[in-house]
């Protein structure tokens, strides 16, 4: 704590022993003494210091006491210095009286008293001391207001204060940032007559103020709408704080944060929740009904598994493509080359051309199990489910409609079915959904369809024969892998129950001794830790936390794994770029096959 400033006390006297005297009696702990010999010595110290308390010799050659006295009072630095006159010769009461004009609070008479003149200069000497003490707790208060002030001016809070009869009297800086008013128009006026205030709100305003007031209440928070003074509508939520005196109420400051941006956050959350939950049941509600259908129309579990599970990956693949584009739509071209990439179709054996096409969502998802229906049938009954026959599909448009023609061709005898199967009610029922139709041609020379959705877009032209990537391939090799992987330990890394039971019954099934699953990042570690592991498949995330730490800590192993993951790559851990990434829902012969490559260090980047 710093120490306090010394009180110091002018002595004028114009003989040296009376200043040593004076000097030797007053001079104390935290007092100093100034000295000047004269009437001129004396203004000059006045000048460069702050004098508590001045004792002034009358007699002086030049100017005496009272002169100097006079010249003090006449400045409004020394104005307010009390003076005591110290005169060794008595005086009448007319030159009393110009003393105590002059300014003079008391006189001495010399010889003096000591312990007088110690008495009275101590009273001086503490009263300088408590101005000196309030002096500086105003100087604190002030700074203090002044940061609570540049605190109150800068902060996002709108600050509004009201009185007891609940008119303004406080509007900030902020108030006037975020509604446009100063605080000359609106300082006074009450709430309910606020132009800033809805009118509903201006009276729901003085009541909730008025509540506080009769049940005494401190604080509460509420909301209101509001306007700025350029007509925008503002969702605002108030923080009230009351303060009384005794019964009587003070003032209510109301602290107003603009939360217009949050609650249209909310609202659009509200939405795509509400959308995203429409979404999801409407794919479960789809997957029941493929699962149902391929069930009731399928010849037993050998013949359902690949049908149904060929379904569900079309169905995904074309989820995936709409959720690059954020759900806009997906091309045509992008939904023909994901059933060549899902091994549906030899892209050798199927030539396309049409337009550039942009579907929006829902009949991309409806034109994707069409085609992977198309391409299941031809390879099951028509034209690819010999060496020799091939797949033509071209499309165009058609005024409003888009058309595709699907045309088989050197493949077994075409004759019309004697029932209608559900890949073919699943073809109709979809297109006709959207407003379009699907009309089959059983001809000897082979199948054909005709195909029509609404579209109302545009279209860019393509070439004919564009070169389409090549399939995965993935039940290509997979005996050879499910061979490799025999008797391998492979960790799984999953948090979802059902997953890790399908991915521990896919290895079990090619010989795999599965590690895990685990479910949580700790038992991931721990399993690394024990170092007994050949491979591993890592989940994208594990319970919404990242999975880079568990990634890096196998990659330190030296273990080589593979992500299982609905995400894209975009939203896998950074720094593992070389690493294979499993979409899901997976293949069964793509895990197998997958897991053979990290064993050879061949893996294939998905």
């Amino acid at each position: 704590m710093p120490q306090p400033e010394a009180v110091k006390i002018l002595v004028v006297d114009d003989v040296e022993k009376n200043l040593i005297a004076m000097d030797a009696l007053l001079r104390g702990d935290g007092v100093e003494i100034l000295k000047a010999p004269s009437g001129p010595a004396a203004l000059e110290l006045l000048l460069r210091h702050e004098v508590a308390l001045a004792l002034l010799d009358v007699q002086m050659p030049g100017m005496d006491g009272y002169e100097l006295a006079e010249l003090m009072r006449g400045t409004e630095r020394t104005r307010r210095i009390p003076i005591i006159f110290v005169t060794a010769v008595a005086t009448d009461e007319r030159r009393r009286f110009r003393g105590y004009e002059a300014g003079a609070v008391d006189y001495l008479f010399k010889p003096v008293d000591p312990q007088i003149v110690r008495n009275k200069v101590d009273i001086f000497v503490e009263l300088a001391r408590q101005r000196l003490e309030i002096a500086r707790q105003r100087d604190q208060l002030a700074a203090a207001l002044g940061r609570i002030q540049a605190h109150s001016d800068n902060s996002p809070l709108a600050i509004v204060e009201f009185d007891a009869d609940l008119r303004v009297i406080g509007w900030s800086n902020g108030a006037e940032r975020l509604f446009g008013w100063s605080a000359g128009e609106v300082l006074g006026r009450r709430a309910a007559k606020l132009d800033w205030l809805d009118p509903a709100n201006g009276a729901a305003v003085e009541l909730v103020l008025g509540q506080m007031v009769e049940g005494h209440e401190l604080r509460r928070v509420e909301t209101l709408r509001a306007n700025d003074k350029g007509g925008t509508l503002l969702d605002c939520e108030c923080y009230c704080s009351a303060l009384f005196e005794g019964d009587r109420l003070v003032s209510v400051s109301v602290q107003i944060l603009d939360v217009t941006e949050r609650k249209r956050a909310e609202a659009t959350q509200r939405l795509l929740i509400g959308e995203l939950n429409h979404r999801v049941k409407n794919t479960l509600a789809s997957v029941q009904a493929i699962a149902t259908q391929t069930l009731r129309h399928s010849a037993g579990p050998s013949d359902f598994a690949p049908t149904f599970i060929g379904r569900i990956h079309a169905l995904a693949r074309a989820h995936s493509l709409l959720s690059a584009t954020t759900w806009q739509g997906a091309r045509l071209r992008e939904l023909i080359e994901g059933q060549l990439q899902l091994g549906t179709i030899d892209p050798q054996r199927l030539s396309f051309a049409g337009p550039e096409i942009e579907l929006s969502p829902e009949p991309a998802l409806h034109l994707a199990l069409v085609l992977h229906e198309l391409g299941t049938n031809a390879n099951k009954y028509g034209a690819l489910s010999n060496e020799a026959g091939r797949v033509r599909l071209e499309w165009r448009l058609r005024g409003t409609m888009l058309e595709l023609e699907w045309a088989e061709s050197g493949g077994p005898a075409v004759a019309a079915p004697s029932r209608r199967g559900f890949g073919t009610a699943l073809i109709e029922r979809s297109l006709k959904a959207e407003g379009g139709s699907a009309v089959a041609s059983f001809v000897p020379a082979g199948l054909r369809w005709i195909l029509t959705l609404p579209h109302a877009g545009g279209a860019a032209e393509l070439p004919a024969d564009r070169p389409v990537r090549e399939a995965g391939g993935w039940a290509r090799g997979a005996a050879a892998a499910a061979a490799s992987i025999a008797g391998k330990r492979f960790a799984i890394i999953e948090d979802e129950p059902l997953v890790a039971l399908e991915l521990g019954a896919i290895l079990a099934d090619a010989g795999v001794e599965v590690i895990g699953p685990a479910a949580t990042a700790e038992h991931a570690r721990a399993i690394i830790a024990e170092g007994r592991i050949d491979g591993a498949l890592l989940d994208g995330n594990l319970q919404g936390a990242s999975v880079e730490a568990i990634a890096a800590a196998l990659d330190a192993r030296g273990v080589p794994f593979a992500f299982v993951s609905g995400y894209g790559r975009d939203h896998l851990p950074v720094g593992f770029a070389e690493v294979p990434a499993i979409g899901k829902p997976f293949d069964p012969v793509e895990i197998v096959e997958i897991a053979g490559a990290l064993l050879r260090g061949k893996a294939v980047l998905a």
